[in-house]
């Protein structure tokens, strides 16, 4: 059961050729056998997932399931969830377990599926490889000496294992396409606006965006559509009617405008990785799609620009992790002084101290102006690029990661390395536009992830495209060996 789709599942479960605990139990199985290798839970809900997936199958007796019900999923562990231990990757909030469920978790729940439980990622969101979590690495299941991406490898590698049938992720600057890439699965940042944040634990409120990670684009188009729409909790969130992502997916490609960056296919890509991506793109030109060059000229500024904004949002968001309220408290603080101080440097790691660093410094009287302020203005300018872009073609594509998976602790000491694995990726965030990542044809074994870009709150064309692509190939059906 577990190499099938969530399309071939739910119609399995239709079909009463399975029952939904049948099916939860079969993941549980495959976490327990697999996962002490991978690292990919933080948190495995056996009694809760059994219990959600007896309800699945009377609702599929009784005739009032969804498309999605019975369906076993994971969640990243940024998305709070009532009764069971939500933590970020961090030992901050190792001991804390939310009142209540985010958005995200209360919609796929009301859709019927089956929360598995929580996957590792890094401490907050922040690292491009999964090694930055307090619960250890996470391995990459095609290679277990490779990383499998960040921050939400571990939604990646649960995907691409087949441990879960899809898993929610977050995308701050390629959280969900990178991984999604090196681990070779489907994984969609939507429009910024278009999911609720609420509940999802912030790290950079003005790019954090959650999304699915699937095997297929057929599948995302059937978790973003429990995901998706307006949710009056979150004051980011976008007051725009949901489509049927579904009802889109075979559109017809011809005349269909591809913009190819020619920023995106200069030094420091991987010649075999481009190699790969541009015979994807030939795939869309026999499909009758036109290919346009167009230039993003300001996206080469995008990663600088980043870790500014970013590290200066996270600054702030992470203030409330003081040891006061909720999270990790030192032991028998001297004074209040000493409970916040000691608190922050026991709780939080090395990774997410030197982002909090980097931001008030950035948002310091004397600097605002030089760092802060110079980079939203920059990041206008990347917006505008894009913009103009749209103005030309439908979507624009090229490569979701300069290279495909590399070795754990390759880049470990060396932060500015690290921080351009998502040099393809941070615009979109920058930007707010969505944006997916498919597998296309692997290098020597590893796979490589093609990145599509469509215009604000065009989710349904980006999954047209790579539903496409997808029946014409089966790059994204490929599994792990062992798997």
């Amino acid at each position: 059961m577990h190499d099938k789709t969530l399309t071939e599942l739910a119609a399995g479960l239709r079909a009463g050729e399975f029952s939904s605990v049948e099916l939860t139990r079969a993941y549980l199985e495959r976490i327990e056998q697999f996962d002490t290798d991978l690292n990919c839970f933080i948190s495995v809900a056996r009694e809760r997932a059994l219990a959600s997936a007896e309800r699945a199958d009377a609702r599929i007796r009784d005739g009032s399931a969804d498309a999605l019900t019975g369906i076993p999923i994971a969640h990243k562990d940024i998305f709070c969830t009532s009764g069971l231990r939500t933590s970020c990757g961090s030992k901050m909030l190792d001991n804390f377990v939310a009142p209540y469920d985010a958005t995200v978790v209360a919609r796929l729940e009301a859709a019927g599926t089956v929360m598995l439980g929580k996957t590792n990622m890094d401490e907050f969101a922040m690292g491009s490889s999964n090694e930055t979590s307090f619960y250890g690495v996470v391995r990459n299941p095609w290679d277990r000496t490779l990383v499998p991406g960040g921050s939400s490898g571990g939604s990646a590698a649960a995907v691409a294992a087949r441990l879960c049938g899809a898993a929610t992720g977050t995308d701050t600057g390629g959280s969900i396409r990178q991984p999604a890439a090196l681990c070779g699965i489907t994984g969609l940042k939507p429009t910024y606006g278009r999911v609720s944040r609420y509940g999802m634990i912030a790290f950079a409120s003005s790019l954090d965006q959650g999304g699915p990670l699937t095997r297929s684009a057929a599948d995302a188009a059937l978790m973003l559509q429990a995901m998706a729409g307006f949710d009056p909790r979150d004051s980011t969130s976008a007051q725009q009617a949901v489509p049927d992502y579904s009802g889109q997916l075979d559109a017809d490609l011809r005349g269909l405008k591809i913009g190819l960056p020619r920023e995106y296919f200069e030094s420091g890509l991987d010649a075999e990785v481009a190699a790969s991506v541009q015979a994807a793109i030939a795939e869309y030109r026999h499909m009758g799609a036109e290919v346009v060059d167009i230039s993003l000229p300001n996206s080469g500024l995008s990663v600088a620009t980043y870790y500014v904004v970013a590290p200066a949002e996270c600054s702030s968001n992470l203030s409330r992790f003081d040891g006061v309220r909720f999270g990790h408290r030192c032991e028998q603080p001297k004074n209040l002084e000493d409970l916040y101080k000691r608190s922050r440097s026991e709780g939080f790691g090395a990774e997410v101290k030197r982002r909090i660093m980097i931001g008030t410094y950035a948002l310091s009287a004397g600097y605002y102006d030089a760092y802060y302020l110079k980079a939203q203005q920059i990041r206008q300018l990347i917006s505008e690029d894009f913009r103009k872009a749209f103005g030309q073609v439908d979507v624009i594509m090229g490569p979701t990661s300069p290279t495909t998976a590399f070795a754990i602790g390759e880049k470990a000491d060396d932060p500015v390395t690290m921080y351009l694995s998502d040099i393809y990726t941070i615009a979109a965030n920058l930007a707010g536009l969505p944006g997916m990542s498919i597998p296309v044809r692997p290098v020597a074994g590893r796979p490589v992830g093609l990145q599509i870009i469509g215009n604000y709150f065009q989710e349904g064309k980006l999954l047209n495209v790579a539903h496409r692509l997808q029946r014409e190939s089966d790059w994204h059906l490929a599994a792990p060996v062992g798997f």
